[in-house]
């Protein structure tokens, strides 16, 4: 199975329960998941937590992109257009309805999801299957 670098946004209980439950769901299918709110700590300095996730996006195969909200999380975001340049395999969860412009998402983040947009956690976990 796939080593999988979760971005997603980390900053209410909602969206921390979340992205613990879709951690949860693709490791018990057999993926290696690094989800960045695990490893944050108040004794590391923002310039720790930066390269930590920079390091752990190199090491990853897959990185996929929590797009839930009004519009996807800003350094979410980032490490999307960083894991895309690098040439990983970058998908989408979106389970949202909302979209940030007049008929889709922005196109930069749509085209830098080329393996897809998954409608629902167990959309993404069929996506996942075989990487």
């Amino acid at each position: 199975m796939a080593k999988i670098y979760l971005a997603a946004p980390l900053f209410c209980k909602a969206e921390l329960d979340f992205n613990a439950h879709v951690a949860e769901v693709l490791r018990k299918n057999g993926h290696d998941v690094f989800l960045p709110q695990e490893t944050s700590s108040e004794d590391k300095s923002t310039g720790e937590l930066f390269r930590e996730d920079i390091e752990a996006i190199d090491a990853c195969e897959v990185l996929v992109l929590i797009m839930d909200g009004r519009v996807p999380d800003e350094g979410a975001t980032f490490e999307l257009g960083y894991a895309y340049a690098k040439g990983k395999t970058c998908i989408g969860l979106k389970t949202d309805v909302r979209v940030s412009e007049r008929g889709g998402d922005n196109i930069m983040l749509t085209h830098s999801l080329e393996y897809g947009i998954a409608r629902s956690v167990a959309e993404l976990v069929e996506m996942t299957e075989g990487l």
